[in-house]
């Protein structure tokens, strides 16, 4: 799951909680807008923790390796 569904799951889960009044039976749709709210939350900590985790690396005595990527003006 990327960033964008795990906003989109957020963003459904949000309206499903506090926008609407839609009762069905044997199905609490507060609860699982609750639900999906927070498996977006966690999708969302792990994507960014991955990312950080991408964008640099360490060598085992400290330094840094930061990788720039560019294109050349032609």
């Amino acid at each position: 799951m990327g960033l964008g569904g795990c906003i989109v799951l957020i963003t459904v889960g949000a309206i499903l909680t506090f926008a609407t009044d839609w009762e069905m039976k044997g199905v609490n749709l507060d609860l699982v807008g609750l639900i999906m709210m927070v498996v977006g939350a966690i999708g969302l900590a792990i994507y960014s923790s991955v990312l950080k985790r991408r964008r640099s690396t360490h060598l085992s005595d400290g330094t840094a390796i930061v990788e720039e990527r560019y294109r050349p003006i032609d």
